[in-house]
């Protein structure tokens, strides 16, 4: 500093003044910290890529004594790691239950009722049963089951429980009927 110029203090506020207010903006202070971070992580990421290309070209990329991306991992983590990227945890979890049914209804219910489908979009949960009285007591059940699984699962995972009553004996042709026909009334007429 020359001895010309006086030297700047910052002046304070009198006695009956307001102190002045800071601006919700950044400033230059600042926005520079924020680019000069920005900078160094595409260096940073620059200087990874061009490592990688000049071992690639020494004869492939080596290991180290560092942990790095290629590094093997524990079964169970690589499947979290794929159930997450891929969003496949309601999915996963709601197949764990379909496993877990006896567990979650009752042994009796279990045995009379078995889980078809569960469908992701609508969140229903699709149940057959083996008798149209059990459909009616799983009908009954349908509220407390639907709060168990969303307790188990997650809120709002599972919105309805659709049950279905039995099919019917599968349709049987005889030897004497021709592919397409309606049975005898497509005879008359």
């Amino acid at each position: 500093m020359s001895t010309d110029e006086p030297s700047r203090r910052p002046e304070s506020p009198a006695a009956g003044e307001p102190a002045p207010k800071k601006s919700a903006e950044p400033s230059g202070v600042d926005l520079a910290r924020v680019a000069l971070r920005a900078a160094k992580e595409q260096a940073r990421a620059r200087g990874d890529a061009a490592q990688q290309k000049k071992q690639a070209r020494r004869g492939g990329l080596r290991s180290g004594a560092r942990a790095d991306g290629r590094d093997p991992m524990a079964l169970g983590a690589a499947i979290n790691r794929l159930l997450n990227e891929r969003g496949w945890e309601t999915p996963a979890a709601v197949g764990g239950v379909m496993g877990r049914w006896p567990q979650i209804v009752g042994e009796d219910l279990a045995n009379h009722c078995v889980p078809e489908k569960y469908d992701e979009d609508e969140r229903v949960l699709v149940v057959q049963c083996d008798s149209t009285a059990w459909a009616t007591q799983l009908r009954h059940l349908t509220p407390t089951l639907v709060a168990r699984l969303n307790e188990d699962l997650g809120h709002g995972t599972v919105r309805m429980i659709k049950v279905l009553n039995p099919g019917g004996p599968p349709r049987r042709y005889g030897p004497l009927r021709a592919p397409g026909s309606m049975g005898p009334g497509d005879t008359y007429g």
